[in-house]
Parts: structure tokens; C-alpha cells; sequence
């Protein structure tokens, strides 16, 4: 016997892959849409936030994501994996901003002689934020830990993200966890 429909509103489409979702939202249905935006976006919100530590540009990044995700919805594939498509968009767009804010950067001048200072480091005697650990592994360390562990995607999905082999990612897995293992040993030294 067929379950009834659930007559919660919230849960329209909670039961529909995220793939299904996808197709659908490429045949031009926008509540699937809707659906996939919602059940997506919180985990990309996050994966945009870390790298831009500012939430007005997470949010921007975001929304530059999901317009990108509309313009080139017709090259996703029907039965394919949908987190590994987004992320891989989601990549294009953090490098993206990242270049223009640099070109941005080079652009402006400063008056001659203005030297910025540095900011002290704060010290304290509790472990790093995670954030802070994080700025410590290359790019493209950090962001295959961002993808298997705060977005939860398995280690084929992270190789679609990134255009890379399983091996390379486990290979980019265990060089972070290394590095973050030494870094967090030195801060207990240093402490």
C-alpha cells in the first residue's frame, strides 16, 4: 500500500534525491528547484564561508553559486552525483572572487610610505578555531577537508569536485591531517 502524502509543506520533495531534484529542476520545474536550493544551500553557505571569513561575501558567493547553477543547469547529467557538480561550481566561483578581489588589490595604491601594521597575534591557552587551523593547509588541502568533513561528501564525490583521482584526494586528506596533527602538537608546545 502507497504512504500517504506527507501535508507538511516543509517536506515537499524531502523524500526525492537531490539527483531527481536536479533533473527535474532541468526539465524547468521550480518548485524542485526551490527544493534543491534549500536543501543544498546551508552546506555551500558554509563551504563559501570558510574560505571568505566574511559573511556579507559568503553570502554574495553564494548567490553568485546558485545564478551560476541556473545558467549551466543544462550540463548537468541526468543519473549523475549532483553535491560533486555543485562543489566543482562552487570552486569555480570561490577562485573566481578570489582573483578579482587580488586584481582588485593590486589595483588600489597606498599613499607613499604607509606601512600596515600587523596584528598582534592573540594568544590564549585554549585550542585554535578551527577556522584558524584551517588557514594553515594549502588551498587545495583545505578544501577537500571542507568537502569530506564539514560537507560530509565521500571521497569519490570530492574526486568528481576537483577533477582529481580518489588517490590524489586521499593523498591531500592525509598530508592536512598530518599538518594539522603537527600544528596542533606545536601549539600545545607553545602554550
Amino acid at each position: 500500500m502507497p504512504e500517504p502524502a506527507n501535508p507538511n509543506p516543509d517536506h515537499i520533495g524531502a523524500d526525492r534525491s537531490l539527483e531527481s531534484l536536479m533533473a527535474a529542476y532541468q526539465a524547468g520545474d521550480a518548485a524542485a528547484g526551490d527544493e534543491l536550493f534549500r536543501r543544498v544551500s546551508q552546506p555551500l553557505y558554509r563551504f563559501m564561508a570558510i574560505h571568505s571569513g566574511d559573511r556579507r561575501h559568503a553570502d554574495d558567493l553564494l548567490q553568485d553559486l546558485w545564478l551560476r547553477v541556473h545558467r549551466a543547469r543544462n550540463t548537468y547529467r541526468p543519473g549523475e552525483p549532483v553535491l560533486p557538480w555543485l562543489y566543482a561550481i562552487a570552486r569555480f566561483v570561490k577562485v573566481d572572487a578570489y582573483r578579482k578581489r587580488r586584481s582588485e588589490r593590486f589595483e588600489e595604491s597606498l599613499p607613499d610610505g604607509f606601512e600596515p601594521a600587523a596584528a598582534p597575534p592573540i594568544r590564549d591557552n585554549n585550542l585554535p578555531e578551527i577556522g584558524q587551523l584551517l588557514e594553515t593547509l594549502p588551498e587545495s588541502q583545505r578544501e577537500v577537508i571542507l568537502m569530506l568533513k564539514v560537507s560530509g561528501l565521500s571521497l569519490e564525490e570530492v574526486a568528481k569536485a576537483t577533477a582529481s583521482s580518489v588517490g590524489s584526494v586521499k593523498q591531500k586528506a592525509h598530508r592536512a591531517y598530518e599538518k594539522l596533527r603537527a600544528t596542533l602538537r606545536q601549539g600545545r608546545q607553545t602554550s
